[in-house]
């Protein structure tokens, strides 16, 4: 990125680091569809082959540099991708801690792969910082989070963990999906590095997979580019196209599905089928100030206990306006049993002891009428 843009969030998700081709004019970057690029005089220009860079591209790695603050951004194919390019500075030989309650490809990757590459994880209650300056050791190198955290919406102060990273020496990665960059800024907030999978809120559709990493720091962001062109995990150009368009609208689908999962929530906690509601924007709900100290809203996912393990399959049987997927962030709701889907990697002694149970379902509010939405979740919830 050439310049700061200091515009407020609102106009940067619509116009981004460039909002119009500067060849013909147009109201939207062009597709780039090349796979490489014409060396004039056998030099190479700003572009040479697509793995290492591409225009559609250069729109979302901007946009999401602008919006967390950074310095440069990288759009990657997948979530996933983006988390894994992002561990990649990390190395063998390396400790990570990372909270014991997070989304379940994450723990598989944790648990499954960087064991695999040298990289040793250790799992604790992140919402208590002596735990996390407990778990230090000589070769710890990385601190990843996640708040709130997924599915039981646990709240970590990220102040006293980035505190706490700097005391040590250590590398903060934040999962910052559930919020985006609209809610929670995370690098002003002293983070080195966000992570979102863009295939949810950001992109808002439900019609690509996507991640995005930025940082503030050069050193950094070199290191980020360097593996990403060399993994050849960047975001295909359609899709890049199809994040720069849902990105415009973050503002105005967020608001109203945060507004109607506030109502959503205060609604399930005095129905008499559910036991339990996490959500951030509940009075009672732990960690909610400390919350409201580092978001300025508590987003637009919701997840509730049933009482009984039988009122999970009607419930999901009856509903008619929830997509039932393990996804998140579109503007349709999505309804997703914990155990069997979004957390399915995470066996099923360790779901039990973090108290993800097999009646806790999550639910991401979309765009559509509240009463609407509730009256068929009622529905669901009074089937017999």
């Amino acid at each position: 990125m050439e310049k700061k843009n200091f515009h407020r969030p609102a106009t940067i998700l619509v116009h981004q680091g460039r909002d119009r081709d500067p060849a013909t004019g147009a109201a939207n970057i062009p597709v780039y569809l090349s796979s490489t690029y014409h060396h004039r005089d056998g030099k190479p220009g700003e572009y040479d082959y697509a793995r290492s860079g591409n225009p559609s591209r250069d729109q979302v790695e901007e946009a999401i540099a602008l919006l967390e603050g950074g310095i440069r951004g990288f759009a990657y194919a997948s979530g996933m991708a983006a988390i894994g390019g992002a561990l990649s500075l990390l190395r063998s030989g390396d400790h990570l801690i990372a909270p014991d309650d997070l989304y379940g490809g994450t723990y598989r990757l944790l648990t499954a792969v960087l064991p695999e590459q040298g990289i040793e994880v250790t799992f604790v209650d992140t919402t208590d910082p002596q735990k996390v300056q407990d778990a230090v050791r000589p070769s710890t190198r990385g601190l990843f989070l996640e708040t709130p955290s997924n599915p039981l919406f646990k709240i970590t102060d990220l102040r006293a963990m980035v505190e706490i990273a700097r005391r040590n020496e250590l590398l903060t990665f934040l999962d910052n999906t559930f919020m985006t960059p609209l809610l929670q800024p995370a690098l002003p907030l002293g983070i080195d590095v966000a992570i979102h999978s863009a295939t949810k809120f950001l992109g808002g559709h439900s019609d690509l997979l996507a991640g995005l990493v930025t940082t503030a720091d050069p050193e950094l962001a070199h290191r980020l580019k360097r593996f990403q062109n060399a993994l050849g995990t960047a975001l295909p150009p359609f899709d890049c196209f199809l994040l720069a368009r849902g990105i415009k609208t973050l503002k105005v689908r967020l608001e109203a599905a945060q507004a109607g999962a506030e109502q959503i929530a205060r609604r399930l906690v005095r129905h008499p089928a559910v036991a339990g509601v996490y959500y951030p924007g509940l009075d009672d709900h732990p960690g909610r100030s400390v919350h409201l100290t580092q978001a300025t809203g508590p987003g637009a996912v919701i997840s509730f206990k049933l009482r009984e393990k039988s009122q999970v399959p009607r419930l999901l049987e009856t509903v008619r306006l929830p997509i039932i997927a393990p996804s998140l962030g579109g503007v349709e709701t999505i309804l997703t049993h914990c155990w069997s889907m979004s957390h399915a990697a995470i066996p099923s002694q360790v779901k039990t002891g973090l108290g993800i149970c097999e009646t806790l379902l999550r639910i991401s509010v979309g765009i559509e009428d509240p009463e609407d939405l509730w009256d068929d979740l009622q529905a669901g919830l009074e089937a017999d």
